[in-house]
């Protein structure tokens, strides 16, 4: 794991007055890394003390050493901190340290499909083409659960159909049909459409078919094939 987070390199302040007198609420910001147009984050909002100081730590770090990060302050974090760190990585586009803390999420807690799909969202973003690759790699490898995961599945596909990536789009659908689509769990309509027409857009058209005969199987009357 090491070795991904590697090669990918990749609260509150309010003060009142006394009873009777008018209340006074401050907010106290804090900047997180350089300036941008996104604005500062806001104490208390989304991260904790702990998470801000570790990305804050993590910063310097990669400054120094984008090779070799230091972890031991995320592993003292609970995992709702991770998440809001992991997010506030993702939003400022700091993709090779967010692969870091992706990684302590992943270890600590076991696979995530959020987390899979947040990250395959902003590596599209970013057009890191080969590092989505890489993250289907090992989604795969650790066998995460997509058993009725639609949202984060919904988020995965498209983004991996708006990076243009056949293969990983392909072996997402594979990776739907090993964990029971069809047998033991349903397919979303909407999922299901957006898939088969990525399918088909990237000339996979028996596997376009297929999706869309389980979803006529499942929604008889309503399904109109694309």
């Amino acid at each position: 794991m090491a070795a991904y987070a590697n090669s990918n390199l990749a609260l509150f302040s309010a003060s009142s007055s006394p009873a009777g007198a008018a209340t006074i609420r401050r907010v106290a910001t804090v900047r997180c890394g350089p300036r941008d147009n996104r604005g500062p984050l806001l104490k208390g909002r989304i991260l904790s003390t702990e998470a801000i100081q570790a990305i804050q730590a993590l910063k310097r770090a990669y400054r120094s050493d984008p090779e070799s990060l230091p972890t031991q302050a995320l592993r003292r974090l609970i995992k709702s901190d991770l998440t809001a760190a992991l997010k506030e990585l993702l939003r400022q586009d700091q993709c090779a340290i967010a692969a870091v803390v992706f990684s302590v999420i992943q270890s600590e807690y076991g696979a995530d499909l959020n987390a899979y799909s947040e990250m395959v969202v902003a590596l599209a973003r970013k057009g890191m083409t080969a590092e989505i690759d890489a993250l289907v790699d090992r989604m795969e490898e650790e066998a995460a659960a997509v058993r009725g995961a639609s949202r984060g599945l919904l988020r995965m596909v498209k983004a991996l159909i708006g990076a243009e990536r056949k293969e990983s789009t392909v072996r997402i659908y594979e990776m739907m049909k090993r964990s029971g689509m069809g047998s033991t769990w349903e397919v979303d309509e909407y999922l299901g459409r957006v898939l088969s027409k990525g399918l088909r857009r990237f000339g996979e058209a028996k596997l376009a078919d297929e999706v869309d005969s389980e979803l006529a199987r499942l929604y008889k009357g309503i399904f109109v094939k694309s």
